[in-house]
């Protein structure tokens, strides 16, 4: 079944034309309309209900279809400004929250999920070591009269998950004008120190964006990661995060459960992410969530998870036929670029469908054991698409 994805336009997301997610959608559907003033931020493709797919021919949401909810949700990503200093809960937190508060946490599911930058792509994941930590605290003396001697003077005796607690604890529970105030002095005394630690860009845009706002000094308490096209990071329960810049293709449990703390115009639950957040120090490079290749044409990315896992295919112009072993779960293609045929069984038979850029498929359980993707027409390059699945590659 081909899929119509489900847009927001949230204020973070890129503007017109140079949204990946508008440029998908304009492909993906011919009634979209741009406007170029409007942020296209999300495309969201799945049952979640607050942007369930739709299937072209009949008009029907994909979750009435299928008569279920399907376990992960497929998106792309296009961010122009930071999405939220945020983690998500585990699912007893979720549990419990939505039930407590239904008002704002509106989902009962956990929400790992993994991000593959499309473009390149900017992020802050997880805490830095302890040690890093500690010296940008003595480096930008601003912050380290922020958030008090007493806090800094444990963290230097006995640099540790706790004491990283402490001082983040009492830097997110700062007054506003205190905030403000340490974030003026840093900006106006501390340029060569930025840019020596490689923040001077990155700290004016964020500040830019969100002047004032105590997320901005999560910049020397997060590490921040910059990805390239193909390459991923996984983000499990309670992992402290924020996206800054670029596109990606995202999948994750089917659930859209946030606690954020800073970097948004939305609600701010502080109490609730320090009582979540996992304080535990690692260096950037570990924040790397690499694939594993099947052939020269795919690679798997396999979270923890039983929820999803998702296929990357490449198969350049030069190849054939290519068929693909899949095993029976619904699963969702998005095609970046290029064009093929695919040939799928499904429960009516044999079925061709013609896959360009934009093009979003949903791939029945009577697909398996294989799909094929065949040259098309206009076959002179490379193909490219995403597939988000159930997580049936998880060795248990």
């Amino acid at each position: 079944m081909e899929l119509t994805g489900w847009v927001k336009n949230y204020d973070w997301g890129r503007k017109g034309i140079n949204s990946a997610v508008a440029q998908l959608a304009m492909a993906n559907d011919p009634d979209f309309t741009l406007n170029e003033e409007e942020s296209y931020a999300e495309m969201w493709m799945g049952t979640h209900i607050c942007g369930v797919s739709v299937v072209k021919e009949t008009g029907e949401t994909l979750d009435r279809v299928l008569k279920k909810d399907l376990p992960y949700l497929f998106k792309v990503l296009s961010i122009s400004k930071a999405l939220s200093i945020q983690v998500h809960p585990n699912k007893c937190e979720a549990e419990r929250l939505h039930k407590e508060r239904p008002e704002i946490y509106k989902d009962d599911n956990h929400k790992p999920e993994l991000a593959i930058a499309l473009t390149p792509f900017v992020a802050l994941v997880g805490f830095q070591p302890v040690e890093d930590i500690r010296d940008f605290i003595d480096e930008f003396q601003p912050l380290s009269k922020l958030i008090g001697k007493e806090a800094v003077d444990k963290l230097h005796q006995s640099p540790s998950s706790e004491t990283l607690k402490l001082c983040y604890e009492k830097l997110m529970n700062s007054k506003e004008a205190d905030v403000a105030k340490c974030i003026k002095d840093i900006a106006k005394n501390y340029q060569r120190e930025l840019k020596f630690n490689e923040l001077l860009n990155v700290f004016n845009k964020v500040n830019a964006d969100f002047p004032g706002d105590v997320g901005v000094l999560s910049l020397f308490f997060l590490n921040l990661v910059h990805l390239q096209p193909g390459q991923a990071i996984y983000l499990g329960a309670n992992e402290i995060h924020a996206y800054l810049d670029g596109d990606c293709v995202e999948c994750m449990a089917c659930s859209d459960n946030v606690i954020r703390a800073g970097l948004t115009p939305k609600y701010k639950d502080v109490e609730q992410l320090i009582a979540s957040v996992i304080f535990e120090g690692a260096d950037a490079g570990r924040k790397l969530f690499l694939p594993y290749h099947i052939d020269e044409n795919v690679q798997v990315y396999v979270p923890p998870v039983d929820d999803f896992a998702v296929i990357h295919v490449a198969i350049k112009h030069t190849v054939e036929n290519y068929k693909l072993q899949i095993q029976p779960y619904g699963s969702i293609l998005i095609t970046l670029e290029g064009s093929r045929t695919l040939r799928v069984n499904t429960s009516a038979g044999p079925k061709e469908i013609v896959l360009t850029r934009g093009s979003i498929v949903y791939i029945p359980v009577e697909a398996a054991p294989e799909i094929e993707f065949a040259p098309a027409e206009d076959c002179g390059e490379n193909f490219t698409c995403y597939i988000a699945t159930y997580n049936y590659f998880r060795v248990a």
